[in-house]
């Protein structure tokens, strides 16, 4: 959207006099993995969305990792190629410049597997229709992402990889180039991680909103700070029985 330095929990707080928590939106997903999802069986995980952006939200010991300024899981933004495209960020050759829906997109047109027009839907038509050179976009993706991770799960030694995001309705073709490249980066000691790629929706994003809030009970190392202890008064208050009118 262009915007930086917008102080945008402070703005929300205020005109709707409600306590606002800001949250990275994969560090949410997260939030909701370890309550809902295939992260409540582990207390460390990987949570990596794939689609408009290249995103990772890390769950270490039960918490999820946020680093000093709150950026930790910016795995999109990993410089692969020197040279490499223009990224939203401003920096060349990020993983998202290659890999992100927008590149996939760009690099099919220069193909001519799709239309100036056309968009990630008809590369994936094209794909699950059996065009060769769609799919071999999706694994080439899919190759740059499984060697990138196997560098990831080196660092963080997850229990499992929970792959997410609108990326996933492909993943079919990306798993070609995606298994045997990040099996085989793997140290020994590591090829057993288990990946699992679960079915995506949109609702999901909100779904993760919810999750923030409703983990706030649970914020034993008072990360929300203010906000937190707000919205679990809130709860407090709304769990309590209201007198009724004959009180």
């Amino acid at each position: 959207m262009g915007w930086h330095q917008v102080p945008l929990g402070s703005t929300l707080q205020r005109e709707l006099n409600l306590p606002v928590l800001v949250e990275n939106n994969v560090n949410a997903l997260a939030i909701a993995e370890r309550l809902y999802g295939v992260g409540r069986l582990h207390e460390n995980f990987l949570v990596v969305t794939i689609g408009t952006g290249i995103g990772a939200g890390m769950m270490v010991d039960g918490v999820v990792l946020r680093g000093w300024g709150g950026g930790a899981g910016e795995i999109g933004h990993i410089p692969i190629e020197s040279d490499g495209p223009l990224c939203t960020c401003g920096n060349h050759g990020c993983l998202e410049s290659i890999i992100g829906e927008a590149a996939l997109v760009r690099v099919a047109r220069e193909r001519g597997i799709i239309g100036e027009q056309s968009g990630i839907s008809a590369l994936r038509v094209a794909a699950d229709s059996g065009n060769a050179e769609a799919t071999r976009i999706f694994s080439e993706a899919g190759h740059l992402l499984g060697r990138t991770l196997a560098g990831i799960v080196h660092t963080l030694d997850p229990e499992i990889v929970i792959v997410l995001g609108e990326g996933t309705a492909a993943w079919k073709h990306w798993s070609f180039g995606f298994e045997p490249a990040f099996r085989s980066s793997l140290i020994p000691s590591r090829r057993g991680v288990a990946v699992a790629v679960e079915t995506w929706q949109d609702e999901s994003w909100a779904q993760g909103a919810a999750a923030l809030v409703l983990a706030t009970p649970f914020d034993a190392e008072d990360m929300a700070g203010d906000q937190g202890r707000l919205v679990r008064e809130r709860l407090v208050e709304q769990a309590s029985p209201q007198p009724g009118p004959h009180s």
